[in-house]
């Protein structure tokens, strides 16, 4: 109940304010483990990411922010996990693993950090892994317009609008057919490689609707 309230508060929020746009919302799938990617531009991103879809999202928040025992909480409560950026995080691993093995949306931003200057960034292979290891598809998010609302470093947001395009689900399964993978599944390097490409494109057609 948390969670749907806080949610329905922010899109209201989002929608009369900031004007954002969702496109291809319906290509996540109603039911099982999901894996949400997108790009990162700004820290609220992670509130537009979990307000255009329909079904609750799990994300993994940096360490840090669960330092403070009020903002801890809430995180908690709509369902952020900590993760240790920089380093191999086993706890936060096992933790995404079991939210896929429940059939639920993971949310994860793969570059890491957000971007200085709007520009996609080297991507880990953690959404890749996961995917390969519990068969969950991959959907990639474009999100455009949110570093205009709120700049890395900055507190009050903007005058701005926002645009998110959700792409269809990316199965890493499918990706092992071609010759380039006879000896098994696709290698995580290509699907994190297709995955950013996919949001790459996202994000031309999303700047697009933007302007």
């Amino acid at each position: 109940m948390f969670y749907v309230t806080v949610r329905a508060i922010l899109r209201m929020v989002l929608r009369v304010v900031f004007k954002t746009r969702v496109e291809g919302e319906d290509n996540v799938p109603s039911e099982g483990p999901v894996i949400l990617v997108a790009n990162h531009l700004s820290m609220l991103d992670p509130i537009v990411l979990g307000c255009a879809v329909r079904r609750p999202v799990r994300f993994m928040a940096k360490h840090e922010l669960f330092s403070s025992r009020l903002f801890g909480w809430v995180l908690t409560m709509l369902g952020a996990f900590p993760v240790r950026r920089g380093q191999s995080d086993r706890e936060a691993f096992h933790t995404a693993l079991g939210v896929l093995s429940k059939g639920q949306v993971l949310g994860m931003f793969p570059e890491g950090t957000r971007s200085l200057n709007g520009q996609l960034q080297a991507p880990y292979s953690g959404a890749a892994i996961l995917a390969e290891k519990t068969c969950a598809p991959i959907v990639p998010v474009g999100i455009v317009g949110t570093d205009r609302v709120i700049r890395k470093g900055g507190r009050l947001p903007r005058p701005g609008r926002i645009t998110v395009r959700v792409g269809r689900p990316i199965y890493a399964s499918d990706l092992s057919q071609g010759p380039a993978q006879e000896a098994g599944g696709a290698a995580a390097a290509d699907v994190k490689n297709i995955m950013m490409q996919h949001i790459a494109d996202l994000i031309a057609s999303g700047a697009q609707a933007t302007r």
